[in-house]
């Protein structure tokens, strides 16, 4: 027994002498940040925006790779399954604890495959149309919704998103009937979106931005409790009248779950380093995103709280894929 006892001692250092080393020498090659979209979208566009300072940080070459597909579930399939040392990340985001819910053969849990690295960022949800879209307001929309059931049209990011949920939740509440239409990512919805082939969205607002500027999309609302710093002319649909709808997109890195946790803790420390620097503030800013930069612990609590929250939702609103 006494035997046993020193064998566990000497694989648990040895474990540990292990764990060092790895963190120590890495990175050793290449670091991919997997984006789960096409390229445009503010997933894609916060990953670019770490990888450019992350390879400076760390020594080492930071590319980003778009896996778009299946709700975001694609690319994130891919990492759970890719060597767990570092060198394949994951920028994930609150679609994925819905599609926990909404995919119901999933090959990989988000919650047990993952290693949570931080939330990069927040960024609210705003409710969009197209500027020759005759409706100004939310309820111009809600009622015009009611009056004939599906004639209308909202695009998503793609089914379980949090784009669809917020649809979602919209018809929960207001009693409309929308038709969901479900795309690849931001960059095609938008395309479609000006092009009047969608109705509406509710889509991150970094995408959309530039279009409401510019005057060619009209943002009626946000989806978020409190006003956008970056459009605080809009109301949120809280002050519009639906108040039980408060739902942003957060985004995170996370690695394979068997990652050293050196080495996620190294990867931790420097993407917040980068979060917090005045440069990426600023950056945030620019596309109205908030940004974040917790422990690894604390985006793993947001994890699982979210996934609870929408699976009530999906079940309650009887979300299907569509």
């Amino acid at each position: 027994m006494f035997k046993d006892f020193k064998k566990i001692i000497f694989m648990s250092a040895l474990t540990s002498v292990a764990s060092l080393v790895s963190a120590q020498s890495w990175p050793t090659k290449t670091v991919t940040i997997v984006v789960p979209f096409p390229a445009g979208g503010t997933t894609d566009v916060l990953a670019r925006a770490v990888s450019n300072k992350l390879s400076a940080a760390i020594g080492q070459a930071v590319i980003v790779d778009n896996k778009p597909g299946a709700g975001a579930t694609l690319g994130a399939d891919i990492v759970a399954k890719a060597n767990a040392d570092g060198h394949t990340l994951l920028m994930g985001a609150v679609h994925h604890t819905v599609a926990t819910s909404v995919y119901k053969n999933l090959k990989y849990n988000f919650e047990k495959d993952f290693a949570p690295i931080t939330t990069v960022a927040l960024v609210p949800n705003v409710m969009t149309v197209s500027a020759k879209s005759p409706h100004n307001t939310v309820k111009d929309l809600m009622m015009a919704a009611k009056a004939v059931p599906e004639k209308l049209s909202y695009g998503s990011n793609g089914n379980g998103t949090a784009q669809h949920m917020i649809g979602t939740q919209f018809q929960m509440e207001t009693g409309a009937k929308i038709l969901h239409v479900p795309y690849k990512g931001s960059a095609p919805l938008t395309t479609d979106l000006l092009g009047g082939q969608v109705d509406m969205s509710f889509d991150t607002i970094t995408p959309v931005l530039p279009f409401i500027k510019e005057g060619k999309l009209k943002a009626l609302a946000v989806t978020t409790a409190k006003r956008s710093s970056a459009l605080p002319n809009v109301p949120t649909l809280q002050e519009a009248g639906i108040t039980n709808i408060a739902i942003g997109t957060w985004f995170g890195l996370l690695a394979p779950a068997a990652t050293p946790k050196p080495v996620v803790a190294r990867l931790n420390a420097e993407v917040v380093k980068i979060i917090n620097s005045p440069e990426f503030k600023k950056q945030m800013v620019d596309i109205g995103a908030e940004p974040i930069g917790n422990k690894p612990e604390e985006m793993a609590r947001q994890i699982k709280e979210e996934t609870e929250k929408f699976a009530n939702l999906v079940k309650v609103g009887k979300v299907t894929l569509d």
